[in-house]
């Protein structure tokens, strides 16, 4: 049974002194090797001749925009208020107490991802679908280590797998929403991206990058009908649509546009700006 399984885990890897590591810092630590090394895989296969050294100069501005973005779009979309964040400023970094978007991380990541391509001077949209075609994986260690701290969870369910999750949850079996989402946005999405990856002719750029966002946001929209809205915030319309959904619809419209933008364009994957 699940419920059993989940109460033998711990949301801490392993502690020593004053220094204490979650399995959520693991995910996100994990997440960006393992993007980093699906899109140097994803290059060699596409011929772009992309050195490791700006893979990673990518990767550490895409993970600093989005850890910043995630947190800045978590207090303004779902945190407690500004009056709060007054008077306990500290909250405002104390990211040990849950709270990031992944819309906010989106829009973050994709800022920081641009101006490392700038600097390092790469075609903005051929790395957009190679951090793509990665990142889906990092989002399913993300909510694996969400099911792991007991967050996130979903609404009561008398099906086989359901969890009880304890605390707040109450006693009574909940649907893994948190499983879900990794399963969705993370596994599956990364295997329609890999799939997709390996044909010819190679899609043109921001396909890829227009099929993660559009996949991400039918996912999460799914999932959120089964998963309990932050109690802060709770539903926004009737019992029915969540703050998550919402911000997933822009999503929507970002993705098929980006989709029809790369087959109107059709402009060839590339590495470094002015490659033919």
């Amino acid at each position: 049974m699940l419920n059993d399984l989940y109460h033998a885990l711990d949301p801490v890897a392993f502690s020593a002194g004053p220094i204490t590591i979650y399995w959520y810092g693991i995910a996100y630590m994990v997440g960006a090797i393992i993007t980093g090394v699906v899109m140097y895989r994803t290059q060699k296969r596409w011929k772009l001749d992309i050195a490791v050294d700006d893979i990673w100069v990518v990767i550490t501005c895409v993970v600093i925009g989005l850890i910043v973005g995630a947190r800045i779009f978590y207090l303004v979309f779902y945190g407690r208020g500004l009056e709060f964040y007054l008077q306990n400023p500290f909250e405002i970094i104390a990211l040990q107490h849950g709270g990031m978007s992944f819309h906010g991380g989106l829009v973050g990541g994709t800022i920081g991802g641009f101006l490392a391509t700038r600097w390092v001077g790469l075609a903005p949209g051929t790395i957009a679908d190679l951090v793509a075609c990665g990142v889906p994986l990092a989002l399913a260690l993300g909510r694996f280590a969400n099911f792991v701290n007991g967050e996130l969870w979903g609404k009561p369910t008398d099906l086989p797998w359901g969890v009880v999750f304890g605390g707040d949850a109450g006693m009574m079996p909940r649907h893994p929403s948190q499983l879900y989402e990794g399963a969705l946005e993370g596994l599956v999405l990364f295997a329609v991206l890999y799939v997709l990856s390996r044909k010819r002719p190679l899609l043109p750029q921001g396909s890829f990058m227009g099929i993660f966002i559009l996949g991400y946001g039918i996912a999460r929209i799914l999932v959120e009908f089964v998963r309990v809205p932050d109690a802060q915030l709770g539903y926004l319309v009737g019992d029915i649509v969540t703050m998550g959904q919402i911000l997933s619809i822009p999503l929507l419209i970002i993705g098929v546009g980006l989709i029809i933008i790369a087959q109107r364009a059709k402009l060839p994957q590339q590495g470094h700006v002015g490659e033919v």
